[in-house]
């Protein structure tokens, strides 16, 4: 048979009769023959494939986005390419340079910590290939971004504690250099300029979210008293290693020390007591996501100069955690 019939019966095209298929398949199966995804998307310029980039896939919201983005992908025949950064800008530009190559569909992204420098992505741009930003997105870069109501989330958060009673808030947020620690804190000021209090700056702390991070913050807030009546913390592990050192200084959690966390990780729901935290939505943002990109692969939505930006909504469950 020709290259032609050969490719026509594989990719089931009903002009083939059944019986050149059953050919085909059986000649596939007998040779071991696998199709070259690469060549074949080079030669249809369509991959099928959009690219993803995350921080870190085992943080409990990306993985709910990213189990989110691939169900709907998957709906519409696309598949899904993930790619760490690891915080790290270079090795982010680098994974932006590596998908372009790889003539991904499009690209879907939540930035890195530190990233300042978006031009990287200026490739994509100038290609017309989709691109979307979401949770971490960019200022001041012109592209689509969807992105958590966090100046709410810090603000409601700050809200529920001074209405529990507490006046010595303290706050542990991740980098400013990140948009949503920025508006998170934002809200963290407002809420307590709104109650009258002056912040206190002794008592807000910035640095990466981590475990080991958060015990070393807690050396210096449990250091010495009059320690903090609360304490807000911009993710859950954070809350949580905030909880384990408050309870080994025999501070009684609602009773002397509220407290409030980011994300609503299911594991501040069985943990004792149960931590009040911020619900983001991930899998609603997740599918918002999918659903652009799609949008605007199948052009469903023109380019243009103008970027579309949506904001998820938040909730508090507020719980034992911070209840008076």
């Amino acid at each position: 048979m020709s290259t032609s019939t050969v490719s026509r019966a594989l990719s089931d095209h009903p002009h083939v009769s059944q019986d050149t298929k059953e050919r085909v398949r059986q000649a596939v199966d007998a040779s071991g023959y696998q199709l070259n995804a690469m060549a074949s998307s080079l030669r249809k310029s369509k991959s099928n494939i959009i690219g993803l980039i995350v921080p870190r896939i085992s943080m409990y919201f990306q993985s709910a986005v990213i189990t989110a983005i691939q169900n709907e992908l998957q709906k519409c025949d696309y598949n899904l390419m993930i790619f760490q950064s690891n915080e790290s800008p270079v090795l982010e530009k680098q994974l932006v340079n590596v998908l372009h190559a790889l003539r991904v569909e499009g690209l879907i992204v939540s930035a890195t910590l530190y990233t300042e420098d978006f031009s990287p992505f200026d490739v994509f741009l100038k290609a017309n290939v989709p691109l979307v930003f979401y949770d971490r997105v960019p200022k001041g870069y012109s592209a689509h971004k969807i992105q958590g109501d966090d100046y709410q989330g810090g603000y409601r958060s700050t809200l529920h504690l001074l209405e529990q009673g507490c006046r010595r808030i303290a706050h542990i947020s991740g980098p400013l250099s990140c948009s949503l620690y920025r508006d998170r804190y934002a809200g963290y000021q407002d809420a307590l300029k709104k109650a009258g209090i002056p912040l206190d700056e002794s008592l807000v702390y910035f640095h990466e979210l981590t475990k080991e991070n958060a015990l070393k913050t807690c050396m210096a807030l449990f250091a010495a008293q009059p320690y903090p009546d609360a304490v807000f913390t911009c993710n859950d592990t954070t809350a949580i290693a905030v909880m384990e050192q408050a309870k080994k200084v025999k501070l009684r959690i609602p009773a002397d020390l509220k407290l409030a966390g980011y994300s609503n990780d299911p594991r501040v729901q069985i943990i004792q007591p149960p931590i009040t935290s911020v619900e983001q939505f991930p899998y609603e943002m997740g599918e918002q996501a999918a659903t652009l990109i799609m949008d605007l692969i199948r052009q469903k939505i023109k380019p243009g100069r103008n970027f579309i930006s949506l904001t998820t909504p938040v909730e508090v469950i507020k719980r034992e955690s911070s209840r008076r």
